[in-house]
């Protein structure tokens, strides 16, 4: 299955683009990794990527999803998102996962790839916007992978995403990416309407014959104004999810990512153990893209290493998060996660004004953590990743609980 997938990389992209790739983001990207550690063991913070939502605005209209995009849109400008990626470069850090509303709806973003070619980009996408000419640029910037999202059948797809031919639209998107030779990612947001469609061996089939490279599951996260929760997986479901993920693994040649387990198996949320931060269109900096809530922003008046080292806020995210649960604190305790936001005057960072009374209206649902069945990697490639460049950080060691802190401190003064 190595050779088989390393011979598609070999013969099916651009071999500039195969360096870019293997040097920006492989290469750099281990060495972010060893400077976050070095940088935890003597008791600093700077997370080692960044995603970043660049604009609010989408032409869809998906189920759960969590952003403003019938709002006035708000976009960060190319100019204040080249001084965040500066100096994010200057902690070590030179991948950036570029997210939306819908990321090529905003007009600078083929400039923003174009003044940093020292990184590596993928973006988030419903691939609709993705033309034969955008998908020429893209390669021409050599340095960006598109990790076009798929929701489905036709119907499904019309139904999850609200809009009409969508797949069709994104198909044509995913074409226009391989015929480019563009290193180009299928990812899914699986639910209770597409779990069978695509999370099967025909559809990893058909993704490798169509020239995808790599594929991401995520699990549904009933969230926003429209949460669908009646879309959530249930534990035996996510279980499911997991145990092919780790089987296809050992006999695909495409690349599958998953952002919820380590070697081992055991679950991990990637904010909880500081792998990763979020920015919104807004400039607010959050510890996930559903966690919208802030208390610092990228337009503060300091550099942005100051203000990720000194956030007691997102410091008692990761603490709260990792001492209750290794899988996700928005889904299995929302009401904690309130707690923390009056806790520390966090604003809602959303153009609606409605995250707090969401958030304290949702029900408790189960996450990716589920320690009586736990699924280590087969693969010993994939095992060596993890190991090395994708654990907990020693995040659920020992954490203390700052609303426990919080009551003592209460209790003390009465």
């Amino acid at each position: 299955m190595y050779l088989r997938y390393a011979k598609r990389l070999l013969t099916e992209t651009d071999k500039r683009l195969l360096w870019k790739l293997a040097y920006n983001f492989a290469f750099k990207g281990m060495r972010a990794i060893r400077q976050h550690k070095k940088r935890l063991a003597r008791g600093d913070f700077f997370p080692p990527f960044l995603y970043i939502s660049i604009i609010n605005s989408c032409n869809l209209r998906c189920q759960g999803c969590w952003v403003d995009v019938a709002a006035k849109q708000e976009k960060i400008e190319v100019d204040a998102l080249s001084r965040v990626i500066r100096e994010a470069n200057e902690q070590g850090n030179y991948f950036f996962g570029i997210v939306g509303g819908e990321p090529f709806m905003h007009a600078d973003i083929l400039d923003l790839f174009r003044r940093h070619p020292d990184c590596y980009f993928q973006v988030f996408t419903n691939g609709h916007f993705i033309t034969d000419s955008v998908a020429a640029q893209l390669r021409s910037c050599g340095n960006v992978t598109p990790l076009i999202s798929v929701e489905g059948t036709e119907i499904v797809s019309d139904e999850r995403r609200g809009g009409q031919e969508v797949l069709s639209k994104t198909m044509e998107g995913l074409h226009n990416c391989t015929s480019h030779n563009l290193i180009t990612g299928v990812c899914t947001s699986v639910c209770k309407t597409n779990l069978d469609d695509l999370v099967n061996e025909p559809w990893v089939d058909r993704l490798i014959e169509l020239g995808a490279l790599y594929m991401w599951y995520h699990t549904y996260r009933p969230m926003g104004p429209e949460a669908a929760p009646q879309l959530a997986l249930s534990p035996e479901e996510q279980l499911r999810i997991r145990r092919f993920v780790v089987e296809m693994r050992t006999k695909k040649p495409i690349g599958i990512i998953d952002a919820y387990y380590d070697a081992d198996g055991q679950a991990l949320c990637p904010a909880a153990t500081g792998f990763t931060h979020h920015i919104s269109p807004w400039g607010d900096i959050e510890p996930c893209p559903i966690v919208q809530f802030a208390a610092e922003s990228i337009y503060d008046d300091q550099p942005l290493a100051d203000t990720f080292n000194n956030s007691q806020f997102l410091t008692d995210f990761r603490q709260l998060a990792a001492s209750h649960t290794r899988g996700c604190i928005v889904l299995e305790r929302p009401d904690l996660l309130h707690e923390l936001t009056v806790l520390h005057g966090a604003k809602d960072t959303t153009a609606r004004k409605q995250a707090s009374a969401e958030l304290q209206s949702m029900a408790r649902r189960p996450s990716q953590y589920n320690p009586a069945s736990e699924v280590p990697e087969k693969s010993l490639a994939y095992r060596f990743a993890k190991r090395h460049f994708f654990s907990d950080f020693g995040a659920y060691d020992a954490p203390q609980n700052p609303l426990a802190r919080k009551n003592t401190k209460t209790s003390s003064n009465t």
